[in-house]
């Protein structure tokens, strides 16, 4: 097979890489993952998510095999990018933030779950693109929800109005729009969420003078301690739900700070296979704590 037959070189070491990839253990060395097609990289990507579940994180093998399945994948990224040109923001910023959503994939991706990585991937870049975009279109975050009914109440008060002559009533708003009053309410307070004042504006006169106090001398800061609450709360019950053996290896691992080949010791088994667990029991706590468990 050669290229005068019509048979494209790198293809035919992927298809080599496929049938013989793994069973040394080696991985396939590729000068440019991102030149990879799209096809091709499908098939790549299967031997390089087998080894990387083998391999223990940390490790150069381990990095060498997870940077190569992001970069063999960004084909995916420009593509689920490319849904959004027009919108006016720099592609750029676009495809950096779905590479975001890759990478997410990539650590949460796992062959037993046979679905084409390509179907699992998707979700979590366009997920990532659209928070994108409600977060640095909005000046404060406000609930998907609410940022839609901030349209249709936008589209309803421009029609009672020219109707009415006049500003609908709240009442009037709720009926075309087939909504309760409080809902009507909800959306007008987080249309205010759209647009920003300057922490540095005067809250009275008609500009900055010596003395003259400024939004931000009444804004608060955020407490790390409250957050570290939270978080202890959240994770409780989580760490409640793991096994005697699984809170005895967080345990040894953050509490007693004992490394995974003294942890591989206690247990019997190899630093490798505590590395595993390890793994394991972190995902499926980031997973409760993120509210995620779906995809356990």
């Amino acid at each position: 097979m050669n290229t005068a037959a019509g048979i494209r070189p790198e293809t035919v070491a992927v298809e080599e890489t496929v049938r013989h990839g793994g069973d040394d253990g080696a991985l396939p060395g590729i000068a440019d993952p991102a030149s990879v097609a799209p096809r091709d990289a499908r098939e790549l990507s299967r031997v390089f998510f087998r080894r990387l579940a083998e391999l223990e994180e940390g490790t150069h093998a381990y990095q060498y095999a997870r940077t190569t399945l992001i970069e063999m994948n960004m084909s995916l990224v420009r593509f689920a990018a490319g849904r959004f040109r027009g919108r006016g923001d720099d592609m750029e910023d676009v495809v950096q933030t779905g590479m975001i959503g890759l990478i997410k994939a990539i650590d949460r991706f796992e062959l037993s779950r046979e679905v084409e990585f390509t179907s699992f991937a998707l979700p979590y870049i366009v997920g990532e693109i659209k928070r994108f975009f409600r977060d640095t279109t909005w000046a404060v975050h406000v609930p998907r929800r609410l940022q839609e009914l901030r349209l249709e109440l936008a589209k309803a008060r421009d029609e009672l109005s020219s109707r009415l002559d006049r500003d609908p009533t709240v009442a009037e708003l709720a009926t075309l729009m087939n909504l309760s009053e409080q809902e009507v309410v909800e959306a007008q307070i987080a249309a205010n969420g759209y647009t920003s004042t300057s922490l540095d504006a005067a809250l009275s006169g008609d500009g900055p003078e010596d003395g003259e106090a400024v939004l931000a001398d009444f804004i608060g800061v955020e407490e790390e301690g409250l957050l570290l609450v939270e978080d202890v709360h959240a994770l409780a019950p989580l760490m409640a739900e793991l096994s005697d053996r699984d809170r005895r290896i967080i345990h040894m691992r953050f509490v007693e700070e004992a490394t995974q080949a003294e942890i591989g010791e206690r247990l019997g088994c190899s630093q490798m296979h505590v590395s595993r667990l390890i793994k394991r029991i972190i995902t499926r706590l980031r997973r409760g704590m993120l509210g995620e468990l779906g995809y356990a």
